[in-house]
């Protein structure tokens, strides 16, 4: 059964077909309103600090929920349409980008350390999962959470 979470409220809910009742609108929250869901493979608890970014196919921001602009400073409109890491600042904690590795082979990718850039300029550490988008559209979400030391 498809398990689905809002990229606003972090509200998690289970549906069937996607869509809203008989119509072929896509499923929104009925706890913030917001207007899509994201489906996820496996179900995923956010921790209260957590922010989510969702993106599209080419890591551009397209929706940025509760708890990012705590975390970063960046408000939606300073990100909107901008790759989720150049908008960030995001730098990978190898040298492998995780970002890139999910949205080309459609993984999931947990636990990911990385160094995101405040809109004050501090750089802070997170941690970084990452659910590519299992639609016709593709896409990412990606959760940041604050890492150690941070």
């Amino acid at each position: 059964m498809p398990i689905y979470i809002c990229p606003n409220c972090k509200q998690r809910s289970v549906d069937v077909d996607g869509v809203e009742g008989f119509s072929d609108e896509p499923v929104a929250c009925h706890s913030c309103g917001f207007g899509f869901l994201f489906e996820l493979m496996d179900d995923y608890y956010p921790g209260p600090n957590t922010g989510l970014v969702t993106c599209d196919q080419e890591a551009r921001v397209i929706a940025v929920g509760r708890g990012v602009f705590e975390l970063t400073g960046y408000e939606e409109d300073d990100l909107l349409g901008r790759d989720v890491r150049e908008g960030l600042g995001l730098e990978p904690a190898s040298e492998q980008d995780p970002v890139a590795l999910a949205l080309e082979w459609g993984v999931r990718r947990l636990g990911e350390p990385m160094i995101l850039r405040a809109r004050s300029g501090h750089r802070k550490p997170v941690i970084c999962d990452l659910f590519p988008a299992y639609d016709d559209d593709g896409g990412l979400l990606v959760a940041f959470s604050p890492g150690i030391g941070a």
